[in-house]
């Protein structure tokens, strides 16, 4: 997730109760305190426009285009970018393809007027299906797009082939004071900002060592101060009116998106449909953002299943794109016994 402070980062996913998401300082130089910058492998890919009516989905094919591939789906305010790490590692041979979401990355804005919600996402998967006259698809998804990906897989199991998820199990589960209050907070948050945008003007602009710190404090730390720029890149334009400054790029709607209202029983009944191979991952030192309970309550008839795969790793909730040599054998384990 990327976002311009802490409190907007982590109004969708917010904990119910005080828990620490920091990592320790291993992105730092212990001796200058300077960001340490490491080597990430790269890969090769197409950058892709996918039509749909309100303008195009981008995104970021690796490998084979004559196979159906991986599709990789980012958290909430984040892009594609969010697997430049992990895309390298991932078999060679098998096409992955990362997208950004409306209003995200490279894609199309929502038209004027038109309110994000959870439900638009799901919407899509069957959109590019319908592009690419897929009957299957294989799904990918962290966080915001790990919630989406299972609600798709639940309703249309006979669609999904398997189904990685990355630190975020399911639709999260609120009071119903909490789900109203949110509600009514996102739409006049959505009121303040269309006027913004009618009016044309730019958001706030920084350079770019701000627009790393903002990023790395926004998320609270949990993408580090060199993966940043995975994001950023996709996620910033060059200001009109101030030189050598950028401002954040994505549709500042996605603030204010609004967000699934489900009791505990939809997320059960869900779990209980969901029959295609399954991985999860759970970074430990990311927060549930729920009472944990409901999140057990869901792993646990997930573990009944015999095609369910569960693993825990060392890292905070961007581990995958951070780390990524943390969750690479586990998916790569998981595609190589499930994806044909």
């Amino acid at each position: 997730m990327t976002a311009v402070n802490t409190r907007q980062v982590l109004l969708f996913l917010r904990p119910l109760r005080t828990q620490s998401s920091r990592r320790n300082n291993s992105s730092y130089n212990s001796v200058t305190n300077e960001p340490k910058q490491r080597n990430f492998a790269t890969r090769d890919f197409e950058e892709i426009q996918i039509p749909v009516p309100w303008g195009h989905i981008a995104g970021k094919w690796y490998g084979p285009k004559h196979e159906r591939p991986l599709v990789g789906l980012h958290g909430w305010q984040d892009n594609a970018g969010t697997f430049d790490t992990l895309a390298p590692l991932l078999p060679r041979d098998m096409p992955f393809l990362a997208l950004d979401m409306p209003g995200h990355g490279l894609s199309s804005w929502l038209p004027e007027g038109i309110h994000y919600h959870s439900i638009d996402y799901v919407t899509l998967l069957n959109r590019i299906m319908e592009e690419y006259k897929w009957d299957k698809i294989s799904l990918m998804g962290h966080s915001m797009s790990s919630i989406n990906s299972f609600v798709y897989t639940a309703l249309f199991p006979h669609k999904v082939d398997l189904l990685i998820g990355l630190d975020v199990l399911k639709p999260l589960t609120r009071s119903a004071q909490k789900i109203v209050d949110i509600i009514g907070e996102r739409i006049e948050g959505i009121t303040k900002v269309e006027r913004r945008i009618r009016n044309k003007s730019e958001p706030p602009a920084y350079e770019w060592d701000q627009l790393v710190e903002r990023l790395h404090v926004g998320t609270d730390k949990s993408v580090d101060m060199d993966t940043c720029k995975f994001l950023l890149k996709r996620n910033i334009k060059p200001s009109e009116h101030e030189p050598h400054k950028y401002y954040f790029s994505r549709d500042g709607r996605l603030k204010n998106s609004l967000f699934y209202a489900f009791s505990q029983q939809v997320p059960v009944e869900m779990a209980k449909r969901i029959t295609c191979p399954h991985l999860f991952i759970k970074a430990l030192q990311a927060p549930y953002y729920e009472r944990k309970e409901y999140y057990d309550e869901v792993l646990a008839i997930l573990k009944q299943k015999p095609n369910f795969v569960y693993y825990e790793v060392e890292g905070s909730h961007h581990v995958h794109l951070n780390e990524p040599e943390k969750v690479a054998h586990f998916i790569n384990s998981f595609l190589e016994k499930y994806k044909s």
